[in-house]
């Protein structure tokens, strides 16, 4: 499931680690972060066939520096909603990373059914993608294989999101989606300095159920 957890943990450094799986292997998570503060995950490299870092519920004071990955998944917030009652994740910043070939880049992702749990207080910053599927995603109908779907609605509360300095290739067209709760919509989502193609064409985005704005230059053209 996971190559390193940290779980109900404070005060925690991580650098410096390789982790190295093959691209198609299923749920091999590089390093997962949950219920705990003040963790530091510096200088690594992740190559998976899931999540370079997932970071769940009760995550709060999250530093992800200078990580490079791919293949996999990319850097996910999520999945959340899987229960009612659940801790929410707070306060992350994700800076100066790079994604080659991943299916995502930043994501948040939850599920489509009630949640006490929130995301708040995230900044990601100075990203570089390189024919990454989805560079910028919000997901909050996050249903893999649409087996057994929920199709409710989130109850998960997004607020306060910065994306920033995030630039290079996306290998579909869609290189921004913001799909939010119709119940929660995200709220307070910034983009600045964001430039990100198509095979050196035009890409697009996609927004709903989202309230935010951008500033500055932002390629492609935002919908919010």
């Amino acid at each position: 499931m996971f190559h390193v957890v940290i779980n109900g943990c404070e005060n925690v450094d991580v650098q410096g680690v390789r982790i190295i799986a093959a691209g198609n292997s299923p749920n091999t998570d590089g390093i997962h972060v949950q219920l705990s503060k003040n963790v530091n995950i510096i200088k690594c490299s992740i190559k998976t066939g899931d999540d370079c870092i997932s970071i769940g519920p009760g995550t709060k004071n999250l530093w992800i520096e200078q990580v490079t990955c791919g293949p996999g998944h990319g850097i996910s917030i999520g999945s959340l909603a899987k229960d009612l009652k659940e801790e929410g994740v707070q306060n992350v910043t994700v800076r100066n990373t790079i994604f080659l070939g991943t299916q995502n880049g930043l994501r948040i992702k939850s599920w489509a059914r009630p949640s006490t749990g929130f995301v708040q207080g995230v900044r990601f910053t100075d990203s570089l993608m390189r024919n990454v599927q989805n560079p910028i995603v919000i997901d909050q109908n996050y249903c893999p294989h649409n087996l057994n779907c929920p199709n409710q609605v989130s109850g998960i509360k997004i607020k306060d999101i910065i994306y920033e300095g995030i630039r290079g290739t996306s290998s579909t067209q869609v290189a921004i989606k913001f799909d939010c709760s119709p119940k929660n919509p995200c709220t307070g989502i910034k983009l600045q300095n964001v430039n990100l193609s198509y095979l050196n064409k035009p890409a697009q985005s996609f927004c709903s159920n989202v309230r935010g704005k951008a500033l500055n230059f932002v390629r492609p053209e935002s919908c919010l």
